[in-house]
Order: structure tokens, then C-alpha cells, then sequence
């Protein structure tokens, strides 16, 4: 089959995205993911399954199939702005790599069209579905969300010893990776989680940088519109100081540390 015909499942395409890679960025989500994030913004991508959801402006369908062609046409909209700010595509979701045979697919189109690629990754999935993509990633961004198992399954449903494994081996390729961490209120704000996660950043081959993003409550509404419970409660986002201290001690582990990212 030729790559551009093949069939993926996406719920989004966002365009001059600044948060997800280097330069103005098309952000690709796809639908599917082996976690069950508390915090998760975007629910919707959890499920593989096309869903209704109930919004302000009334019930929309979640979730469409579409080919490689269709996508590479939209992204390819945007390369003069990805030219002057070294931007490019990144996929996300979801857990982007679940749908292996779309995202092959779509990233050899992408580098034959000379784009940057990244994607947004778990890594909770086996690394057989994970080496065959990483000649054709330019950035991995990788969440890193928590050193203990235990309280890593707690929140998100899976244990990490996988997804640290992954991390590894990834490094270990030569891959050019991003730590991210979603930094969370009573799951991994405190110091000495921040600076567990940033000493495994930093023994990592090849790894310099860290970036802790803020918890928000902005998918609350897609909890309600999917008729499901929000875990978090009522928490807030960290404020700044805070923020700004957890950034310091994941520097002071030896990586360039942001907020956001």
C-alpha cells in the first residue's frame, strides 16, 4: 500500500503550535492510549472508539478517520513557517505511537517532504512499537511523570518500570529527547520528586533538557461532556513561586530546566 493512503484515527490537527517542538508547529492528535491520566486535558483521546461529546455549542462527534495524504496536504500548508522558525510536525494524543502503521506511514511521507518531526510520547508501550520510528523523529518528547511505581499506577493505572525501561533504550539509540514532566498537585510537586525525575533525566545519554508543565484544569469541561468523573477534585494550578523553586532544583541536577515547553 502506498503511504499516503494509509488510514489513521485523529480527533485534532492544531496549527501554529509553540509548545510541542521547535518553532511554529501543526500538532496531529490521535485517538487511542494505554494511560488513564487523572489530569489528563484531553479525555477524549483516551478511547480509540469515534465518540459524542456534549460541548456549549451542543453534542460534536470526537474522533475521524483520515489518510496520510490528507493530513501531509494540511501540514505541508504551513512550510513556510516552519522554514523560518525550524518548526515542523508533532504528533501527540493519546499515545501517538499506538497506531504504529499510521504514524510509519506518516512520518516517512514527513521526511520525504524534508519536515522536523516530534512526537509526544508515554513510552508505556513495548519498544518494538517504539524503534522502528525514532530514524524519523527529529525530537522525542517524553513524559516523565514519577520515579515510584506504585504511586505512578495510583494515578495514571500503569505501573513505569516499562516506560523508564523505554527511556533508556531510547537514549541509548542516540534519540534526541525532551523529558516533560506534567508536574501535578499531590502526585510529584515536591522537590524531592522533581529531583528524582531530573537525576534519571540526567542519566540519560544525550539528555540536557527538562521541562515541569504546570497542572490546569482546562479539559475539566470534556470530563463533563463525556459524562465522566474528574479525579482531581478541585485543585489549582501550582503558583508561580512554586513553580519557579521545583524549576531550580531540576536545574541544579545539571539539565536546562523550563517551565512550560
Amino acid at each position: 500500500m502506498d503511504n499516503r493512503s494509509v488510514v489513521g484515527r485523529v480527533f485534532d490537527i492544531q496549527k501554529f503550535c509553540t509548545h510541542d517542538g521547535t518553532g511554529i508547529r501543526t500538532v496531529v492528535f490521535l485517538k487511542g492510549c494505554i494511560l488513564r491520566c487523572r489530569w489528563c486535558c484531553n479525555p477524549e483521546s483516551q478511547s480509540y472508539e469515534i465518540q459524542e461529546m456534549r460541548t456549549a455549542n451542543g453534542k460534536r462527534i470526537v474522533g475521524y478517520d483520515t489518510t496520510v495524504g490528507e493530513v501531509i496536504r494540511r501540514v505541508l500548508q504551513d512550510m513556510p513557517y516552519y522554514r523560518r522558525s525550524h518548526g515542523g510536525l508533532t504528533l501527540s494524543g493519546g499515545e501517538a505511537l499506538c497506531q504504529t502503521e499510521f504514524v510509519s506511514a506518516l512520518l516517512t511521507v514527513a521526511k520525504e517532504n524534508g519536515i522536523d518531526t516530534a512526537v509526544e510520547t508515554t513510552a508505556c508501550l513495548p519498544y518494538y512499537m517504539i524503534e522502528p520510528h525514532l530514524p524519523m523523529l527529529n525530537t522525542i518528547l517524553l513524559d516523565i511523570k514519577h520515579m515510584n511505581s506504585e504511586k505512578h499506577e495510583q494515578f495514571t493505572t500503569m505501573r513505569n518500570e516499562l516506560i523508564l525501561s523505554n527511556a533508556r533504550k531510547m537514549a541509548a539509540a542516540g534519540a534526541h529527547i525532551i523529558v516533560r514532566v506534567p508536574t501535578i498537585p499531590t502526585f510529584n510537586d515536591t522537590e524531592e520528586e522533581i529531583r528524582e525525575i531530573a537525576r534519571f533525566a540526567k542519566s540519560l545519554p544525550g539528555v540536557e533538557e527538562i521541562h515541569l508543565l504546570p497542572y490546569h484544569r482546562l479539559g475539566y469541561d470534556k470530563y463533563v461532556g463525556l459524562d465522566r468523573e474528574y479525579l482531581m477534585g478541585d485543585l489549582v494550578t501550582p503558583p508561580a513561586d512554586k513553580m519557579e523553586r521545583l524549576r531550580q532544583v531540576a536545574e541544579r541536577e545539571g539539565l536546562r530546566a523550563l517551565i512550560g515547553g
